[in-house]
């Protein structure tokens, strides 16, 4: 019998089934606890510190009692403490990505994904490398600056070399005054050789989502493949941080098992990873589990209610304050648009799903992973997003200059993340809106932008981002960062 222990390296202890259980018992017990409740919720609110602000974070049983409450008053409470730790450590910027799926050539026989080995009606297709430069100048046209590159594991199609020159190949195209900064990674668990290639590759985050960390359903739901292994696949980022990639993205994917498993569970492996490594998730996604060829999601008995999924989203912000959230195209434009307001710091924009689909006049569908339910450009995006009083930001700064990992984190955690996010965000908008915006997103953002520069508290700072915007506006000049 295993015991939980966060500091252990062994998946099973600390992701406890046994804690967990006890975990979901007690928020059970205590969901009509107000007392209890408000002490929860005051810890859990940022506390003012020097020019900045901290927030402490939830354990995984704080986190657990929250999500378990059904009380109104308390819910919408939950509601705004997630809203006000979003606005303290991310500010009102929401930073924009795509995916690029390079492979759909897969060995594992996962029952929710379409790309599973027995999908005998779905064509199979890998990019090669002037496909994927044709992808790339296809989203650089389009104003993107970071993309999470997606592959099916299969060591003879797609080995870790395959992967390795598409990056070099994405980050060698320079198209007009196109540029992707931030190459992320998505790809199956391997070995820290493996991730220090990566690593020495120069990727952002590794992105690994968990689909789910209850055992038995995980070994039920990945029946055949490299994929079955429960605990390689758990301790996966061990090893990336072990191979030096210092940002790890964490995620599940709701619907497949019990929510409030899955939570608890994601928040212990939060926990887990700020206790061995002393940094936590660099992002946390929230998918949940989408209609696909050969994939129907009436299958999975433990969907959820958009209004159960704001709610994960909000405890999870008030769990992990200091993470990245991600919502994809999966979710639908309303939403989306309430969730950011519930913590969420990184949305996708113009996406597809398919290999291939970014030089396709037509949204192919034959080879998706999941249906894209948000299916507006991302000019469309971008143009809602400052509607809505967001900054979209294009940034890629923090990589760029080492903030990564502890460094990142310590930035955040004190709250010091803000001076050179924001101006580095209407850097990037700027550059966004004279290369590529339809000209009212141009003027929209234009008017955004001189409201937004009038916000930065340090005259310095100030003054330089004023004059970098105007020689972005009047000059071929461009990637300035702080």
């Amino acid at each position: 019998m295993s015991h939980y222990d966060p500091r252990s390296l062994k998946a099973e202890d600390f992701i406890n089934d046994e804690e967990i259980q006890a975990t979901l018992k007690y928020a059970e017990e205590n969901k009509h606890n107000t007392a209890l409740i408000d002490e929860i919720l005051e810890k859990a609110r940022p506390k003012k510190k020097g020019n900045g602000y901290v927030c402490t974070g939830l354990t995984h049983r704080e986190a657990s009692v929250l999500l378990a409450c059904d009380l109104p008053d308390k819910i919408e409470q939950m509601y705004e403490v997630a809203e006000d730790i979003k606005l303290k450590y991310y500010g009102n910027r929401i930073v924009l990505f795509a995916p690029l799926y390079l492979s759909n050539y897969c060995v594992n026989g996962c029952l929710y994904c379409p790309y599973h080995m027995k999908n005998k009606h779905i064509p199979r297709r890998k990019l090669t490398q002037e496909e994927v430069a044709a992808e790339v100048i296809a989203l650089q046209d389009m104003g993107h600056k970071r993309l999470a590159i997606e592959a099916g594991e299969d060591p003879v199609n797609n080995p870790i070399e395959y992967i390795l020159d598409c990056i070099n190949t994405i980050y060698s195209i320079k198209h007009k005054n196109g540029a992707i900064r931030r190459v992320n990674v998505n790809i199956a668990a391997t070995t820290v050789e493996n991730y220090k290639k990566l690593h020495d590759a120069g990727i952002g985050t590794y992105i690994l989502f968990q689909e789910t960390y209850h055992k038995e359903s995980y070994e039920r739901l990945h029946p055949t493949g490299p994929k079955h292994d429960y605990a390689y696949h758990t301790e996966a980022m061990d090893r990336a941080m072990d191979g030096g990639i210092d940002d790890v993205g964490l995620g599940v994917l709701f619907g497949l098992e019990l929510y409030k498993y899955e939570f608890a569970g994601l928040i212990m492996h939060a926990e887990h990873l700020e206790a061995v490594h002393g940094v936590g998730p660099h992002t946390i996604s929230v998918p949940r589990v989408k209609r696909a060829d050969d994939i129907d999601p009436e299958e999975f008995d433990n969907s959820i209610s958009d209004d159960i999924f704001e709610k994960i989203t909000a405890c999870i912000r008030l769990a992990v304050p200091y993470t990245g959230m991600i919502v994809s195209t999966r979710e639908t434009e309303e939403v989306r648009s309430k969730m950011l307001r519930l913590g969420i710091s990184q949305v996708s924009g113009g996406s597809r799903t398919s290999v291939g689909g970014y030089t396709e006049e037509e949204r192919p569908h034959d080879t998706e992973q999941f249906d894209v339910s948000d299916q507006r450009t991302l000019d469309e995006v971008v143009r809602w997003l400052m509607e809505n009083g967001h900054i979209p930001s294009f940034c890629t700064a923090c990589y760029r200059e080492g903030r990564t990992g502890d460094r990142f984190m310590s930035l955040c955690k004190s709250g010091q993340i803000l001076n050179c996010c924001h101006p580095n965000a209407l850097m990037t908008l700027t550059e966004y809106l004279v290369d590529y915006a339809a000209p009212e997103t141009r003027d929209i953002g234009y008017a955004l932008i001189g409201k937004e520069l009038e916000k930065i508290p340090n005259p310095k700072v100030k003054s330089i981002a004023t004059q970098n915007i105007a020689d972005i506006k009047n000059s071929n000049r461009r990637d300035f960062r702080f």
